[in-house]
Formats: C-alpha cells, sequence, structure tokens
C-alpha cells in the first residue's frame, strides 16, 4: 500500500492545498491521510497500512511561480519555507522513513496567497499532482534545486 499525507491548514489560502490534494485524492493502490498542520499525529494511523511509498504534499515558499510544483529532497528542505508545522517536515521525514521503512517524497506547491480561498493557480497544481501520483510518475516532477 502507498500513502499520500496532505498537510496544511484550509483557513490560510493556499496553504490548505495538502489538504485539498489528500481530500481529493483516490486510487485503489493508495490511501489518502488529511493530518492538517499535524502529520506526527497520524503516525499511528500511517503505520495500519505499511507503506512502502509516502507521498507528503504540502505548501511551500521556494521563491517560484505560484502554483509551481516541485520534489523537496530532505537534504534541500531548507530552501522552502513551510508555514504551520508544530514540528519540521524534515524530522518527520526521517522519522517516517525509519519507522516504517518507506520510500518518502515531499512534493511542494508554490502558493500565491496565505488568505482567502485557494487560488486557482494553486488549485490547478494540486490536480496536475493528483494525475502524476495516481500514474505513478511522482519521480518525473522537478526536483527544487
Amino acid at each position: 500500500m502507498k500513502v499520500l499525507i496532505g498537510v496544511g491548514n484550509e483557513m490560510n489560502g493556499d496553504d490548505g492545498i495538502g489538504v485539498y490534494v489528500a481530500k481529493n485524492f483516490r486510487h485503489e493502490n493508495w490511501v489518502a491521510i488529511d493530518c492538517e498542520t499535524v502529520p506526527e499525529n497520524y503516525i499511528g494511523e500511517i503505520g495500519k497500512y505499511k507503506p512502502e511509498e509516502i507521498v507528503i504534499v504540502d505548501a511551500s515558499d521556494m521563491g517560484l511561480k505560484p502554483g509551481s510544483i516541485r520534489r523537496i529532497p530532505k537534504e534541500k528542505i531548507g530552501r522552502a519555507s513551510f508555514s504551520t508545522h508544530s514540528i519540521p517536515l524534515s524530522l518527520f521525514m526521517s522519522h517516517i522513513e525509519e519507522l516504517f521503512h518507506s520510500k518518502v517524497h515531499l512534493i511542494g506547491i508554490q502558493p500565491k496567497s496565505m488568505y482567502g480561498e485557494i487560488s486557482e493557480e494553486v488549485k490547478g497544481a494540486g490536480k496536475k499532482l493528483i494525475e502524476y501520483i495516481k500514474s505513478g510518475r511522482v519521480e518525473e516532477i522537478e526536483e527544487l534545486k
């Protein structure tokens, strides 16, 4: 089984894109979990699925055009800014890699605004990302430089 983790706060505009992706993702080989801003609280639930692969989706200020999608390796997380987490995503990633011996991908989507509703650019990126994940093309997503 594979697990998609959506992280973010729907009340803060584009910061809700990870939650949007999790709520709109359906695939027979995947489980999608809306972890809001506290993915560490869902470690037990994630573990129930004995995931071979985990994809974490979150809004990330990477200094790019709104709606840009990037794979963010753990060692490059410092080049991106995440707004609403109680623990750093790099620590969370390391912890779940160690616990579940899973391949873990962090996918960032560049936000436009952290107020109001999710912007059209970011929502469109979320829909595109859903299709990439469903078709097994996560590795094709450009890596953050």
